[in-house]
């Protein structure tokens, strides 16, 4: 007899707590291997492939492409032990029609190697409380969190009455508590969109940019009043909105972290032009002598890297709860990439002990995986220090915003030609400007300002630095 086994939204590390599935890989009645990919989701980090730890028939299927699901959310369930003629319930969101894991029928085989943080053979990894769904494991609702209710906060203007709740509040992600929490709104005054009432993010966004168009608006105008014309649209004086695009997924993820870093930052910008004449020259002679080619953005990386071990505490972080600096041991370096999914920031992992070599090699692996979409939560976290080469989009500068919770980024503009007084004469050069984003609760304008002129400096006369790479 064959055995139903539910599979749920594994949890992908990193903090995550939902996943948006972007595309079926499997349908109903499919067959199954165990560790077969069988749904690509988008995380606030990254595309992921979740693998499923079962082999069998696919009995079910639960969320649309486009559904947002909360870690722990059934995503599928599947008949262990089923012949591939079996009969499979119909219809996406269909519950399986025979019994559940743990009807003693025996264990399945899983293959105990699944995502970051979730494993099939083992106990499973630490994960939020969740109260299970009252129904059978067939249930297509995700199961709610269910915490008790914090002290409501000073009330703020509504714009629309809510029956306030008198229970626990239907909101499952940390996230979505925070960020109510710090805009001092009433969960329990929200109508969640997601099943069973379940509190979204989008739900909670709505509602204070409601709040703020309620407190910015003046009173209405006789509608007579608008172009003249009695009856004519008040939306007419404000312009018609075209498109409402969700901040959600990458895009979303970038608004919050680039929101709280102008929050919780206070940030200040200096920058300097340089002559990368030699530099460009230089590289030039490296990758003509033969071997694995030096890309710019290595070069630039090993200045970086050679920088932070003179200033180190550009290679920190604040922790304000203990009210302390921590400097970081290695450097993880970030560089921001543009794709077609948005701004991500790729992570080169111990970037003080590669060679120039090496760094390229590693930019060049991360970016195709970006453009590709293939980058891992892992390859997206743990900076300590980003790189920003803005030129790629022909600028010259930029002042450009601190990747949270890092403490400062260097951005390199465009190198183009221009007049330049080299050894006491006018001449064309190659000049590029640098800019340096630092958090002024790390260090004075001293420390940043010498950081930046002893980049300026390698890129100048790259001579020594080159001798180390």
């Amino acid at each position: 007899m064959a055995q139903v086994l539910e599979f749920k939204l594994p949890d992908l590390g990193e903090g995550l707590t939902e996943a948006e599935i972007v595309r079926w890989l499997v349908a109903v009645g499919d067959v199954v291997a165990i560790d077969q990919p069988v749904v690509e989701v988008e995380t606030a980090k990254a595309m992921v492939e979740v693998p499923c730890p079962y082999g069998g028939v696919v009995t079910a299927r639960y969320g649309e492409e486009g559904t947002e699901l909360p870690v722990g959310a059934p995503l599928l369930t599947v008949a262990v032990g089923a012949s591939e003629s079996a009969p499979a319930a119909t219809g996406s969101g269909t519950g399986p029609q025979t019994a559940a894991a743990g009807d003693g029928s025996g264990p399945a085989e899983t293959s105990g190697n699944v995502l970051v943080g979730y494993g099939t053979g083992a106990p499973a990894a630490r994960r939020r409380r969740v109260r299970p769904a009252a129904s059978p494991v067939a249930s297509v609702s995700p199961a709610v969190v269910v915490e008790p209710t914090p002290a409501p906060p000073p009330p703020a203007p509504a714009p629309a009455a809510v029956p306030e709740r008198s229970g626990p509040v239907p909101v499952i992600s940390p996230l979505v508590r925070r960020l109510a929490r710090q805009n001092g709104l009433d969960l329990r005054a929200l109508a969640g969109s997601g099943r069973d009432g379940l509190i979204l993010r989008c739900d909670v966004e709505l509602a204070i940019e409601r709040i703020g168009q309620a407190a910015r608006t003046p009173a209405p105008a006789p509608a007579s009043a608008v172009n003249g014309a009695p009856g004519a649209p008040a939306a007419a004086a404000a312009g018609a909105v075209t498109e409402r695009v969700p901040l959600r997924g990458v895009r979303g993820a970038v608004a919050d972290k680039l929101s709280r870093s102008r929050r919780e930052i206070p940030e200040a910008t200096c920058w300097v032009d340089a002559d990368a004449t030699e530099l460009m020259a230089a590289r030039a002679a490296a990758n003509a002598a033969g071997g694995p080619k030096i890309s710019l953005i290595a070069l630039l990386a090993r200045i970086c890297t050679a920088a932070l071990a003179r200033f180190p505490e550009l290679n920190s972080t604040v922790d304000m709860e203990a009210r302390e600096i921590v400097r970081l041991r290695d450097v993880h370096l970030g560089f921001a990439a543009q794709t077609d999914r948005g701004l991500v920031v790729p992570v080169v992992r111990d970037a003080q002990s590669r060679s120039a070599e090496s760094l390229s090699a590693e930019f060049a692996r991360l970016t195709e995986a970006g453009r590709s979409g293939t980058l891992t939560p892992g390859d997206l976290t743990g900076g300590t220090f980003t790189l920003n080469n803005y030129g790629v989009f022909g600028v010259d500068g930029s002042t450009p915003i601190i990747n949270h919770p890092e403490a400062a980024m260097l951005g390199v503009g465009r190198i183009v030609a221009k007049p330049w007084v080299h050894r006491g004469e006018l001449a064309v050069r190659q000049v590029v400007q640098l800019s340096l984003t630092f958090d002024h609760r790390v260090c004075d304008g001293g420390t940043a300002g010498g950081f930046l002129r002893y980049v300026a400096d390698c890129v100048e006369q790259p001579a020594v630095l080159l001798r180390t790479l």
